[in-house]
C-alpha cells in the first residue's frame, strides 16, 4: 500500500568523490597520466576526495608532485599518477573539468505510510555532460512550487520550471539508482490515501502530476505497450490523451518524470521519459522495478 503523490520536488545530490566531466585539451597532465571522461576521482595522494574544492586543495598541497589517484571505472578500481602542472595565475592542476554534485527539478511518485520511505523520477539522477549515473553519496529532497512550463514541442523536450529552497530539506535519500531515486520523508507529504500495487496493461490509465503551483491534478493517459523486461525505464509506453495536460505542456515534459501512473485504482508505475519526436507519448517504469531498487526499506 503506497501513496502516490505527483508533486514536483527539488533534488540536491552529492557524488562520492568527483566526477571527470571534460578533460581540456592538449597534453595535459590529466590526459597523461590516462585520466578519461567518466572517471570518479575518490582519492588524491592518498586523502578522499570529498569535494571540488577539496580536491583543488590536494593538488595545491602536491607542490607538484607526483600523486597517485584512485578511480572508479565503471565499477573497477584503478590508480593512476598524475603530475600537476602550474597555470598562469601559478595554481597547480591537471587538465580536468570535474563535478560533485546537482540540482534539478522531479516528481515524487509514492510514499509509503509504513517507513517514511518514497520514491521519485522512476530513473537515476545522471552527469548532464556524461550522461553517466552520478556516483551517490548523500543528498536530499526540498519543497518545490512549479512557476511556469516551457510547452514540449517535436525535437524540442519542454520542461517544468519550479523554485525551490535549497536550505528546506523534506528529508535526506539514500540512494540514487536506474530506477529512481529513494529516500526518507521527515513527515508525511500532503497527498491522497494509499493504494495497493499493480500490475500495469495496455488500456486507459492516469497519471497525477503538478504543472501549475502547488496542484496535483489526474490526466488521462493510454497505456499503448507493456514490455516488462525493460532495464532501462522503458517499461511502459504511454500516450497523453488529456486535453487539459496538453494543452498546458504539449504531453511528457521534463520535471514530470516520476508522476505516478494509476489503473484501476492502483499504483502501477511511473512516467520517466518523453518521446523527443512527439511529447504526448513517452516513457514509464513499471512499479515493481521501482520497488525492487528501492531495497528493503520499504513494507
Amino acid at each position: 500500500m503506497l501513496v502516490p503523490v505527483g508533486h514536483t520536488v527539488g533534488i540536491k545530490l552529492f557524488s562520492r568523490g568527483v566526477v571527470v566531466v571534460k578533460l581540456t585539451d592538449g597534453g595535459t597532465p590529466a590526459r597523461e597520466c590516462g585520466l578519461r571522461t567518466g572517471d570518479v576521482i575518490v582519492k588524491c595522494g592518498g586523502d578522499a576526495v570529498t569535494s571540488t574544492e577539496q580536491f583543488q586543495s590536494l593538488l595545491q598541497k602536491s607542490g607538484g608532485n607526483a600523486s597517485n589517484l584512485q578511480v572508479d571505472r565503471a565499477g573497477n578500481s584503478v590508480t593512476l599518477s598524475v603530475e600537476p602542472s602550474q597555470n598562469d595565475q601559478g595554481v597547480y592542476c591537471i587538465g580536468a573539468w570535474v563535478r560533485d554534485s546537482m540540482a534539478g527539478i522531479g516528481t515524487m511518485t509514492w510514499y509509503d505510510p509504513a517507513t517514511g520511505v518514497f520514491g521519485a523520477l522512476g530513473h537515476g539522477v545522471t552527469d548532464t555532460d556524461t550522461a553517466l549515473l552520478m556516483p551517490f553519496s548523500n543528498g536530499s529532497v526540498l519543497p518545490s512550487t512549479v512557476k511556469a512550463v516551457k510547452r514540449g514541442e517535436a525535437g524540442s523536450a519542454g520542461e517544468l520550471r519550479g523554485d525551490f529552497d535549497l536550505t528546506g530539506d523534506l528529508g535526506p535519500l539514500y540512494a540514487n539508482t536506474s530506477s529512481g531515486i529513494f529516500g526518507k520523508l521527515d513527515e508525511a507529504p500532503q497527498a491522497g490515501a494509499a493504494v495497493p500495487t499493480g500490475t500495469a496493461l495496455p488500456g486507459p490509465a492516469t497519471i497525477l502530476a503538478n504543472v501549475q503551483g502547488d496542484e496535483v491534478r489526474e490526466y488521462d493517459i493510454e497505456i499503448l505497450k507493456v514490455a516488462s523486461a525493460s532495464a532501462d525505464g522503458r517499461d511502459l509506453v504511454l500516450s497523453v490523451t488529456d486535453p487539459a495536460l496538453l494543452e498546458a505542456t504539449g504531453g511528457i515534459v521534463q520535471g514530470m518524470s516520476g508522476s505516478p501512473v494509476l489503473q484501476n485504482g492502483r499504483i502501477v508505475g511511473a512516467v520517466t521519459h518523453v518521446l523527443l519526436n512527439d511529447p504526448t507519448k513517452g516513457y514509464g517504469i513499471l512499479i515493481d522495478h521501482m520497488l525492487e531498487a528501492a531495497g528493503n526499506n520499504v513494507s
